[in-house]
């Protein structure tokens, strides 16, 4: 037999074998209840096949359509939150993608020789307390030159909470439209 011939003999079963039905019976409750002897056909959230290059289509549709198809990686209630808590700095950069908000040097009125600057970080798509971290940073004037100085740790946990008061109040508002 010749060898093209027998590669092609074990490729057609191959081949065969990947088509056809995937139906069986999904078992709804302990109780024997088959979703009314209805076959399915794939696996809820499968994909259709595998995806060797490229991208899975199907599988950017479903993560968009789990934020909400806001295009956010992070929970939009806090990052309007955090947004809305730190307005009064001027921001530097924003990545609603990576959750990360990073504002430029503010020097408040009352505060002549100070300087202030905040990085915040929204991670996850979920209101949680731990979802949101805000980390200030503190120079001061020292001979005509800007030195790091220490921030207490009670500010940063503050802005955290007035962030996710925040939060709450823009869902709270939400569900109420």
């Amino acid at each position: 037999m010749k060898p093209h011939l027998l590669a092609l003999g074990l490729l057609i079963p191959v081949l065969a074998a990947c088509g056809g039905e995937n139906s069986r019976q999904v078992r709804n409750d302990e109780y024997g209840d088959y979703r009314n002897s209805q076959a399915r056909n794939k696996p809820q959230g499968a994909s259709s096949g595998i995806v060797v290059f490229g991208v899975d289509r199907e599988r950017q549709a479903r993560e968009a359509n789990a934020v909400g198809g806001t295009g956010l990686s992070v929970n939009a209630f806090l990052w309007r939150a955090t947004l809305d808590t730190l307005a009064f700095m001027p921001l530097a950069s924003a990545d609603p993608f990576g959750g990360t908000i990073i504002t430029d040097w503010y020097t408040p009125a009352a505060a002549d020789g100070e300087r202030f600057r905040a990085q915040a970080y929204v991670m996850g798509r979920q209101l949680r307390s731990d979802a949101v971290r805000v980390q200030v940073f503190r120079q001061v004037l020292a001979r005509g030159q800007w030195v790091d100085a220490p921030v207490s740790a009670s500010t940063n946990s503050e802005l955290e909470d007035k962030v996710l008061a925040r939060a709450r109040e823009l869902r709270s508002q939400s569900a109420a439209r």
